[in-house]
């Protein structure tokens, strides 16, 4: 199969095999493809260290590199993964931040390699693009909360 025209590539320290066996166990359509390993030394590792592990997300091709502690990930990109319900939003979020992640403000979290999540309920996402009072009213639910909580935003959607 031929590599994606674009694909994400996610610059790890040392364990993109790891993040990428997380993100396939966790993420519906999320799978490991490959797994190469260093044809030489290079400034991070040695000959035969993992070098690039590719892998999908939600459907959503990446390739995790292992390039060391260099550039470490930020909140400038993150995954905004789109739940159905309250179940699911806290089985996702329950994952990344209960396996060594941290919880923040409005909906994101961070996973145990410092890869940023947005865990987003499409109830959220409808109310914002709606406009007007019922996304100002959603709007401001959402700025009191870490992890969403759905059945808020739809009282906050209704007034």
């Amino acid at each position: 199969m031929p590599t994606p025209k674009n694909l994400v590539c996610l610059w790890f320290d040392r364990d993109a095999v790891g993040a990428a066996e997380f993100y396939a166990k966790t993420f519906p359509d999320s799978a490991v493809k490959a797994v190469h390993h260093a044809p030489g030394d290079y400034p991070s590792g040695k000959q035969g260290d993992v070098l690039t592990v590719e892998f999908t997300v939600c459907g959503i091709p990446c390739i995790g590199l292992n390039g060391g502690p260099v550039f470490p990930h930020t909140e400038a990109f993150s995954f905004q993964i789109a739940t159905d319900d309250q179940e699911e939003t806290d089985r996702l979020w329950d994952a990344i931040v209960g396996n060594g992640g941290q919880e923040s403000a409005c909906g994101w979290c961070k996973d145990k390699w410092g890869l940023n999540w947005q865990i987003t309920p499409r109830t959220l996402t409808d109310a914002l693009s709606a406009g007007g009072a019922e996304a100002q009213r959603a709007f401001a639910a959402m700025m009191e909360m870490t992890k969403i909580d759905v059945a808020k935003i739809d009282a906050a959607r209704k007034g």
